[in-house]
């Protein structure tokens, strides 16, 4: 139980810390391929841990430095994808990180001994620091440099990107959208890198409280599990097989993610698992005494599967909500309200559950409250990540039902312009970037 404890802790620190202002300066590949070395290192360190207070010790700080590579991938995957496939490339990570999850209890089996595994996962650590270190492999993120000005370092990497896909970067078939001409103008304008602290969060009217929102929803989905598996525990007594069945759950959360999520939207499909949540847990709550034990064990289901879909949303929407500059420290504030939530479980186990039925009111006040809080959201569903936080801060509420703007994702087109007159874009993205911010969109974003 002080395993698990601390891993929630040094867990919550470590995103947070990881998109703060001095490791933001530094990227995703660079934070990504430090934290795996620092990864590596502990991991060795814990199989040859003398006493257990240096293994609680290094295993604080193992599970801080895997948060921070998590995250950096996180960041960089996102920002690499278009917007139609943002969504599917999230939810395939996190299907390859439940094969993980399914893959451990047999390798401990067949080990079954904890330092001989511990090195094994330091030694997988390091074959994938070898593997993932190679620039060519793993090349940061040219929407974090355009954001933040490197155009010389984003040139190199388009350039490497364009040629890999087959694309003359030097066709000028037209002259103005080439990839030469447009970052020639951006390099001309901004030479030198331009970093935005974290600090400056607190001085927009929307973002923070969009950032808020999720890091709430986060919390509440992590924590208010701990009370689907107390009502799940006399129900599958098994040691296994409620390891086995979240696991499945999870699964099921994320195909579910990825069937509904583009189609409805990111809004929709938050309030209703959020209102899953909520519902079970209330029925939980008031119906323990005199429901039947087949539906208990329907409704902790329920709740399980449907917290796990409000975590994996609540950290994409994230993701697409919070502006290029400060996405690592939004982002990680928002798993971090996570991993807080994850350490209500061994914290009621520590006080022997003489408070679970507080701790189950509490959270399920919270899930009500959460249900509302996300109505005050946007939609990002098909839209661009936003760059700077002024684009940030015209993502807008906007009404439930309607559909999202249909948008291109053709390289070499620049977005529809209204009638009007536009307001030019605060970031340095080229015209012929797809994940150009809608900041001249004029379909009703401004509901507020």
């Amino acid at each position: 139980m002080p395993h698990q404890l601390s891993q929630n802790v040094s867990g919550t620190s470590c995103v947070e810390r990881a998109g703060r202002s001095h490791w933001s300066r530094f990227g995703r590949r660079t934070v990504f391929v430090a934290s795996l070395m620092l990864a590596t290192g502990l991991g060795a360190s814990e199989a040859l841990a003398a006493s257990f207070p240096t293994l609680l010790v290094l295993r604080l700080l193992h599970g801080g430095t895997l948060a921070g590579a998590l995250l950096a991938l996180y960041l960089a995957r996102l920002e690499l994808c278009d917007p139609p496939h943002r969504l599917a490339f999230s939810m395939g990570a996190g299907l390859f990180s439940v094969a993980g999850t399914l893959l451990l209890p047999g390798l401990a089996a067949l080990v079954q001994d904890w330092r001989l595994l511990q090195g094994l996962g330091a030694l997988m650590s390091g074959l994938l620091l070898l593997f993932w270190g190679f620039p060519a492999l793993f090349p940061e993120s040219p929407c974090w440099l355009l954001a933040t000005d490197q155009v010389a370092r984003a040139r190199k990497i388009l350039w490497h990107f364009a040629e890999a896909s087959g694309v003359d970067p030097e066709d000028r078939s037209l002259e103005e959208s080439s990839l030469v001409t447009e970052l020639a103008m951006l390099s001309a304008g901004s030479p030198q890198p331009h970093y935005q602290s974290p600090l400056g969060l607190l001085r927009t009217q929307v973002t923070w409280r969009n950032g808020l929102i999720l890091g709430f929803s986060s919390l509440v989905g992590e924590g208010i599990r701990a009370s689907f598996r107390r009502s799940l525990a006399p129900q599958v007594p098994t040691f296994y097989l409620p390891y086995f069945l979240e696991a499945g759950l999870e699964v099921a959360a994320l195909v579910f993610l990825l069937l509904t999520a583009d189609r409805c939207g990111r809004r929709p499909v938050l309030l209703l698992g959020t209102m899953a949540t909520g519902l079970a847990s209330l029925l939980l709550l008031a119906g323990a005494q005199y429901l039947p034990g087949w539906t208990m064990l329907s409704l902790s289901v329920l709740g399980l599967l449907a917290s796990r879909a409000v975590s994996a949303l609540s950290s994409l929407f994230a993701a697409e909500v919070f502006p290029t500059v400060i996405r690592g420290a939004g982002l990680g504030l928002v798993l971090g309200a996570g991993f807080l939530g994850q350490a209500a479980d061994p914290l009621d186990a520590l006080h022997g559950r003489r408070g679970f039925f507080l701790q189950h009111v509490v959270f399920a006040s919270l899930a009500v409250l959460a249900l509302l809080c996300v109505l005050l959201l946007p939609e990002s569903r098909g839209r661009g990540l936003p760059q700077s936080l002024q684009d940030a801060d015209r993502l807008r509420r906007s009404p439930l039902l309607r559909a999202a703007p249909a948008r291109t994702t053709c390289p070499c087109c620049r977005p529809p312009t209204p009638a009007g007159p536009a307001t030019p874009p605060s970031s340095a993205s080229p015209a012929w970037w797809p994940w150009e911010p809608e900041w001249d969109r004029g379909q009703g974003l401004e509901h507020d």
